[in-house]
């Protein structure tokens, strides 16, 4: 029973393999980040009184200076009157002023109080103009106004949030970076990013803003690019995932899956695939690797295009094994520079 122990033949083992070349291959930096408008605004009135006028949808576009809501303002519109009349009584008075002084009857002073009244008439009436604008809210930039939050007959008081108002076009999107990442980034730089809702759509942009200091607690700088967002997909708050080109030169490298790596503290090694005596054998070898990206990896060393590597079933291998190479693709692991993982 020993010797036949001793002498049984390792067992096959069934794997999955992939052949390594070389791809174009530009340096990128990945990161996540997120969505924020332009502009992003509660409205709110600065003055108070009962809504008798709502004039937007909720969730609909609207214009710069596009008339909201307005609050009953027929007492401050009777005062409006009675001002004004006292305005036109001044300039009359300034008026006939104007003539006794040209004719000697009166001082001079008397007629800069006479002026002096005539410019207090006039205010009085721009103040209370400017006192019923504030019973109209008008929108301060163009957007998207969010769900209302009074109602007609309402009575509020200053300040009180009547709806939110947002841009999306163009639209920010803020990320960090590492700051060993800092001398690579300039302003005008491309940015890709994806987002779940469209998982398949690559939206392009620019850095336009970095931050000019680094965060202590992270050693991260702030970066902020701009979308231009012409469809209005990309909303403020939405996750994205980010891809900042590092530079411009496009290189030709040596690209094995991650899946066929194995990673551990006294280096990375794979295991290459050998015909022997009408069998597949495997040898272990080391490699050094370097950036990743998807699915793929970077192999600076160790292999050569065309060599055959073994990439799922590593842990059941040793150096000599006799292997089988499965043709189900279905277990065949993913090769996919820039995977998209879709919920189900």
């Amino acid at each position: 029973m020993n010797q036949f122990f001793d002498n049984m033949p390792a067992p096959t083992v069934t794997v999955t393999a992939t052949t390594v070349s070389t791809h174009p291959w530009r340096e990128q930096q990945t990161t996540i980040g997120s969505f924020a408008a332009i502009n992003d605004t509660q409205l709110t009135t600065e003055a108070s009184g009962i809504v008798n006028n709502i004039l937007f949808d909720n969730a609909t576009s609207v214009k710069k200076g596009q008339l909201l809501i307005t609050l009953d303002a027929s007492v401050d519109e009777a005062e409006l009157r009675r001002l004004e009349s006292v305005a036109e009584l001044a300039q009359l008075e300034l008026r006939r002023y104007q003539r006794l002084f040209k004719d000697k009857n009166i001082s001079e002073s008397e007629l800069k109080r006479k002026e002096s009244e005539a410019k207090q008439a006039i205010a009085a009436v721009d103040s209370q103009k400017a006192r019923i604008e504030q019973k109209a809210l008008t929108a301060p930039f163009d957007g998207i106004i969010g769900i209302r939050e009074v109602s007609l007959g309402q009575l509020i008081a200053p300040g009180t949030a009547v709806a939110t108002l947002t841009s999306v076009t163009p639209i920010h999107l803020n990320f960090t970076l590492p700051e060993q990442q800092l001398s690579t980034l300039k302003n005008g730089q491309t940015v890709s990013a994806t987002i779940s809702a469209q998982p398949d759509e690559v939206f392009t942009g620019k850095v336009t803003a970095i931050s000019p200091v680094v965060t202590p607690s992270s050693r991260s700088v702030d970066i902020q690019a701009t979308f231009d967002n012409p469809d209005a997909i990309l909303r403020s708050g939405m996750f994205a995932r980010v891809s900042l080109d590092q530079g411009e030169e496009t290189q030709n490298v040596l690209l094995a899956p991650q899946s066929a790596i194995q990673f551990n503290p006294y280096g990375n090694a794979v295991f290459v695939i050998q015909a022997q005596d009408d069998a597949l054998t495997v040898q272990q070898r080391f490699v050094q690797t370097g950036a990743r990206r998807g699915d793929m990896i970077v192999i600076k060393d160790g292999l050569q295009p065309g060599d055959r590597i073994v990439t799922s079933g590593l842990l059941k291998l040793r150096n000599g094994s006799n292997i089988k190479i499965s043709d189900n693709e279905r277990v065949q692991p993913s090769e996919d520079l820039d995977p998209n993982v879709v919920n189900q």
